[in-house]
Parts: structure tokens; C-alpha cells; sequence
């Protein structure tokens, strides 16, 4: 399967956001002619207020019900069956009645909507220079743990934060996960020094593909401060060499994957049979 990860630089204005999603996505498609493409964490509003927030956020349709959704929802969907790819929709907010959430959407080839997945750890941290932030002070967290099968693979969802937190990923592969999928818009203090570490972790410790698409470059919060996401999307391999990166700035990164390698380390390494701990 070929797999390409977008790299977007989204702001508060979600209409640019899915012309900037809508252009990168074809280009990827005109170029590599990926299976699978996956978008970043937040794409479709990234800073900006509390109001913007809950105005881009969208009521998505009954899982499984096909019924229209909003204009974000539309986008991957329609772009999902005119190229005929799986479309992982990065992370989006989904309001549900009073609560936003941080909800990746995942897009079969006809367009239908084959899982969803609500962050489960919210980023309520303080950054080394300083910066403050409460990701749980908008959003509520999900709950569950999401695996999906995609043309023959096992694809497990995650995002952003969550990436911190090994007994996540761990649980992706006990529930048969091949390839965890992780969009991300991480800070430039905390990406700088974390991001690549940890992505080759969690590769090398579930014996999983990564697929990591991530927001770069500047955007503005409600206070007028600026603050830029780390970018550096990234595929590692299961056994964590990374085999695909993006440039800096727009673009994307397209990586072949394949069960070959990920069974022969599995096999030659069987760390699951080997676990003594939960």
C-alpha cells in the first residue's frame, strides 16, 4: 500500500484550510498516486477564539448512517471517491451538543465513513519556554481505542498527544494494529527535541508502520500571540527507520508499506510473546 502524509499550515479560516487540504491532497495524488492519504491534527482550525473554534467545529452524521455531514465532512468525502483513495482525515473539532472534540475521520474509497476516533489525551502542558496550554479548556476526551481495516492492513488511530503515551499504542497493537496513523500539530519547543524520538519509539515498540502528518509554521491565537507547529512529517517502519519525510513548509511525503518487513521483525524479535506486564 502507498501512503502519503500531508503537511499543511492551517490557520482560523477553515474555507482557506480546505482549498489549502483540497490543493495539497490532488497535488499528492497527481504525483505519487497514494492508496491512503492522511492529513494533519486540526486542519480545519488551527488558534484563533473560542468563538472560531466552535464555528468551524461541525455536528458530524450518525456513524455509519451516510447521511450528509458538514462542509469539512463533505470535502473528504467527495475528495475520497473522486480519487478513489482512502482518505484519513487528520483531526477536525466535532461539536456534540454543547462539547467539542478532537475527531479523526477516516474515508473509504466510495466516500463512506469507515471509523472514527476522539483524542483521548488532551495537551494541558506548559512548554520549555514558557508557553501555556489547556487543550481540555475547549475539548473533552474521547475514550476508546479505534482500529480499522484498510485494503488488507490493520490501521490504528491516534493523535498528536496522545503520542506520549506508550500504553496507547501498545493497546493499538494488541488489537491487531499493522499501521498507526498519527496526526499531529506539534509545538515547535516540544516537536524540536521530541517528535522524531518519539515517533521511532513507538515504531520500534509495537513493531507497527507510523504515519505521522503534522501542521507547520506560524498561527495566531485568541490573545494575538503567534505560535508555530514543528512540522517534519514523517512514515517510520517497523522497525523505526524513517523512510519519508516532508520538506519544510507545504507539501507531503509518500512512503510504500508493506507487511514483509513488519512480519519479519515480528517474527524475529516477538516482543509481544515476550511481555510479562499489561
Amino acid at each position: 500500500m502507498r501512503v502519503s502524509i500531508i503537511q499543511m499550515s492551517p490557520t482560523a479560516d477553515k474555507a482557506a484550510n480546505i482549498a489549502q487540504a483540497r490543493s495539497l491532497i490532488e497535488r499528492a495524488v497527481e504525483a505519487d498516486r497514494p492508496d491512503l492519504v492522511a492529513l494533519p491534527e486540526m486542519w480545519t482550525c488551527l488558534g484563533g477564539t473560542r468563538a472560531e473554534k466552535f464555528a468551524a467545529a461541525e455536528t458530524l452524521p450518525v456513524a455509519g448512517s451516510n447521511a450528509p455531514g458538514g462542509a469539512a465532512y463533505e470535502a473528504l468525502r467527495d475528495l475520497a471517491r473522486l480519487h478513489k483513495i482512502t482518505l484519513h482525515g487528520g483531526s477536525i473539532g466535532e461539536l456534540d451538543g454543547e462539547q467539542l472534540y478532537n475527531t479523526s475521520l477516516l474515508f473509504g474509497p466510495d466516500g463512506n465513513e469507515m471509523a472514527r476516533y476522539r483524542k483521548i489525551h488532551l495537551f494541558d502542558i506548559t512548554t520549555p519556554d514558557g508557553q501555556g496550554y489547556k487543550e481540555s479548556a475547549t475539548y473533552g476526551a474521547g475514550n476508546k481505542i479505534v482500529v480499522a481495516d484498510v485494503a488488507g492492513f490493520k490501521v490504528g488511530l491516534a493523535i498528536c498527544y496522545d503520542l506520549r503515551f506508550a500504553e496507547l499504542f501498545l493497546a493499538l497493537r494488541q488489537q491487531g494494529a499493522e499501521l498507526i496513523i498519527l496526526p499531529a500539530a506539534f509545538t515547535l519547543q516540544t516537536g524540536k527535541d521530541h517528535w522524531e524520538v518519539l515517533l521511532r519509539a513507538r515504531a520500534i515498540e509495537t513493531q507497527c508502520w507510523i504515519a505521522a502528518p503534522a501542521c507547520t509554521g506560524p498561527h495566531q491565537e485568541a490573545s494575538g500571540e503567534v505560535r508555530y507547529t514543528y512540522g517534519h512529517s514523517l512514515v517510520a517502519d517497523p522497525w523505526g527507520h524513517i523512510v519519508a519525510k516532508a520538506s519544510d513548509g507545504l507539501g507531503w511525503a509518500s512512503a510504500a508499506i508493506d507487511k514483509v518487513l513488519m512480519e519479519r521483525v515480528r517474527a524475529d524479535m516477538p516482543v509481544i510473546q515476550h511481555r510479562k506486564l499489561a
